[in-house]
């Protein structure tokens, strides 16, 4: 496409000299047929004859403009389609760091990326369909210019420096108001999709007039830096408007003097005059062009440094056993997150296969991260942690994960149907493996009530249903592994009772590793790890820990205090 492009251009460049070359060839031949006296009937024989090469000639130009647009944009939607995809399968190998990061918000990503597609493909549509035909018309119209006239031709070249310098001041005087603009349309988006988010709280306060100030001092901040912006550009665009024009004057002046002088035909002014609007072509577009490229620059920017983030891809090692047992050891970790804050110190305890062990703690123990770190979707910042004796890092990211199952306290479901959000646990289930998979979560009776069944919309489910979906999710990856994180905090009783029933069944020759407040949850887990602002205070079963009288005792007394243990016995009696 792009030799296709080039050579098209090629012949555009020279199609685009022939009016010139015409005019001045019609100017001196009507002129030598007025002084030699000539009959009308030659100059309608010359009429004729300029007529068919001009319509030819713009035949063939129509065609060759547009042989260019279309492979120009044939180029930039290629581009836009691979660049788009690239990004996608690029941010998906980066670590979890990089989503958790203040810079790379959900707002601020999405207008980096689509800021920077539009930003590279219009620099393609710029340069191939824009800039190259302009500049290769100027270099061939330059070139007959010298060949005809040697300072005519000088008179023109001289211009185009002068001419590029003011435009690269313009460039640089904008740069400072285009990263500026890049930041608040950043800051602008996310504070959108930050405010759609959270628009029950803000109802609840009746805070939208403060949210409404907000927005209103980001798009006044931004309306000031655009004004600015158009000042500094037109100040630039008028100052290069002169000089083109002084570059006009000069050579109409020059070719009058050499048709004076006798050394110039009265043609070639017109020739000249033609051919110089072929060189100023890209002189009067480029105020815009240069631009758009700049402004294009700019916001590609942000998109490269997305694109090149090398340093936060994944790190996978090759370690794949032919079967996970399921021994898990953490041995002297600690972790701190991106923004400096100390989740996890001097974390010691051991995971034996296929028992369940509890994490027990208060909000913000670590026990979470303690999941997240297991899951490899953060790496310790000091310590190990080993599986079945070998260091996570050694294992292959992607044979850990598939060997994990993990359930959220609130899990995603994607936009689609119940059918394929079950079947993301396995791509290549069948229907009754995915029926079975509904039924061990309680969940089929009432998908099958729907009115579509299965291929109901999954977001028509409730919270407590789409919880059951992610488990149903779970049995059907069928792990030797399971992280349960909070799996029945957003169902019923009935609900969570029924739940139990399903994870008990899955627990059953699987390593559990189980985050609850749900006291029964806790009493049945073989093992109990303890967690006290990011330290493991304490190990054991229930019995001995609660015997303890330490920080377990004073969580799980806490726990039966607020289930109002003696109403509820007296209401049993």
């Amino acid at each position: 496409m792009i030799a296709a492009t080039l050579a098209l251009t090629f012949v555009g460049s020279f199609a685009a000299q022939v009016n010139a070359l015409v005019l001045k060839y019609t100017v001196d031949s009507i002129s030598d047929l007025m002084v030699a006296g000539e009959p009308l009937s030659r100059g309608f024989y010359l009429l004729g004859t300029i007529t068919i090469i001009l319509l030819s000639k713009e035949l063939v130009h129509s065609i060759v403009q547009f042989g260019q647009k279309f492979y120009g944009e044939k180029l930039r939607i290629f581009i836009t389609r691979d660049i788009s995809q690239t990004i996608v399968e690029r941010i998906l190998t980066y670590r979890m760091e990089f989503y958790t990061s203040n810079d790379n918000e959900s707002g601020k990503l999405q207008t980096r990326i689509d800021l920077g597609i539009s930003s590279l493909t219009r620099l393609v549509q710029n340069f191939f369909i824009d800039i190259l035909p302009l500049f290769a018309n100027a270099v061939v119209a330059l070139a007959l210019m010298f060949y005809a006239n040697f300072y005519v031709g000088l008179v023109s070249l001289c211009i185009i420096p002068i001419y590029f310098y003011i435009s690269q001041l313009q460039a640089n005087k904008l740069s400072g108001f285009r990263r500026r603009m890049r930041m608040y349309r950043e800051t602008k988006n996310n504070s959108i999709l930050s405010l759609i988010d959270s628009i029950t709280v803000i109802k609840s306060f009746v805070r939208e007039s403060l949210e409404a100030k907000r927005h209103q001092d980001i798009q006044f901040e931004m309306t000031e830096n655009q004004l600015a912006t158009r000042k500094t550009g037109f100040i630039f665009e008028s100052i290069k408007s002169f000089i083109e024009q002084i570059g006009v004057v000069f050579i109409i002046i020059l070719t009058a003097y050499f048709v004076l002088n006798g050394s110039m035909t009265i043609g070639a002014i017109m020739f000249h005059i033609l051919l110089f609007n072929n060189v100023s072509a890209p002189i009067r577009q480029l105020h815009r062009i240069y631009d758009e490229v700049n402004d294009a620059l700019i916001y590609s920017e942000g998109f490269f440094d997305i694109l090149e983030s090398e340093h936060q891809k994944e790190t996978s090692g090759t370690y794949k056993p032919e079967k996970i047992k399921g021994l898990i050891e953490v041995i002297d970790v600690d972790f701190i997150y991106p923004n400096g804050t100390q989740a996890l110190t001097k974390v010691n305890f051991t995971i034996k296969p296929n028992e369940t062990t509890a994490l027990v703690g208060l909000s913000g123990a670590g026990k979470s991260t303690i999941i997240n770190l297991l899951d490899k979707f953060y790496q310790p910042t000091k310590g190990r942690i080993l599986l079945d004796g070998v260091d996570l890092k050694e294992y292959d990211t992607d044979f850990l994960r598939k060997n994990i199952g993990l359930v959220l306290q609130k899990n995603h479901i994607f936009k689609g149907t119940i059918y394929e959000n079950i079947s993301y646990g396995n791509p290549n289930a069948t229907e009754p493996d995915i029926i079975e998979a509904s039924k061990k979560a309680y969940i089929h009776e009432q998908i099958a009530g729907l009115p579509n069944g299965y291929q109901s919309d999954a977001h028509l489910l409730s919270g407590g249903q789409q919880q059951r979906i992610a488990i149903a999710r779970l049995f059907l990856k069928n792990p030797p592994i399971i992280f349960l994180d909070e799996p029945t905090a957003s169902l019923d009783a009935i609900a969570t009772q029924q739940i139990k029933k399903s994870l008990d069944a899955i627990k059953k020759d699987r390593t559990v590793i189980i985050i609850s407040h749900s006291i029964s949850q806790i009493i049945d887990a073989s093992n109990i790890v303890v967690l006290e602002a990011g330290k493991s205070v304490e190990v054991g079963t229930h019995d001995s820990l609660y015997k303890l009288e330490g920080t377990y005792f004073k969580i799980f007394t806490a726990m039966v205090n607020s289930l109002n243990i003696e109403k509820i016995t007296q209401t049993i009696e």
